[in-house]
């Protein structure tokens, strides 16, 4: 039985006890990691996914993060105007081991991704709708304990002149006020 699996925008046509060097994933050696986007299940029954095969997934180990081979890209312009440049680029990757191949049953478990952040704490709201607010500032709020607009709202003036982790403007209570409200 094989499964064409997506991760990291690539395609891999895997099988039980395959190694692949894929895009790098968050996990560390040893970890056992679940891919749930399944395109096509192969065998004795194939199953084409419309776009991907539902309760499907594939199971694999992490064996290690490595880098991939050094690549130079190097230019050189001549005649009148001659100049040279080089560039090199050496691409991060997470070596697998595929340990099973689930055709159903299989839970929701999505592996992390590297770049991703963590999602929010439950109950609580994206602070970066109040205009004025960006990433930076919404961490801060949320480290200063501030992580819903009903918070926000509650703020008076001498609360506002109480924080030190970020300097929180009057316009972001009123906003807070009316999308707290819904």
């Amino acid at each position: 039985m094989f499964a064409v699996l997506k991760t990291g925008g690539k395609q891999y046509k895997v099988q039980a006890g395959d190694i692949l060097r894929v895009e790098k994933l968050a996990a560390d050696a040893g970890e056992t990691i679940q891919f749930d986007e399944i395109l096509m299940l192969g065998g004795d029954a194939p199953v084409v996914g419309a776009p991907l095969v539902d309760g499907a997934a594939v199971k694999a180990e992490v064996v290690d993060q490595i880098k991939g081979e050094k690549l130079i890209h190097f230019v050189k312009r001549r005649r009148k105007h001659s100049s040279k440049r080089t560039k090199g680029h050496r691409q991060k990757l997470t070596l697998i081991k595929i340990t099973e191949i689930l055709a159903s049953g299989a839970t929701k478990a999505a592996p992390k991704a590297a770049a991703k952040a963590a999602p929010a704490a439950a109950g609580s709201d994206d602070l970066t709708k109040i205009t004025g607010v960006g990433p930076a500032a919404a961490k801060k709020l949320e480290e200063a304990g501030f992580t819903s607009f009903a918070q926000i709202a509650a703020l008076s003036a001498d609360d506002i002149a109480g924080i030190d982790a970020v300097k929180v403007k009057p316009e972001w209570v009123e906003q807070a006020k009316d999308l707290a409200k819904g």
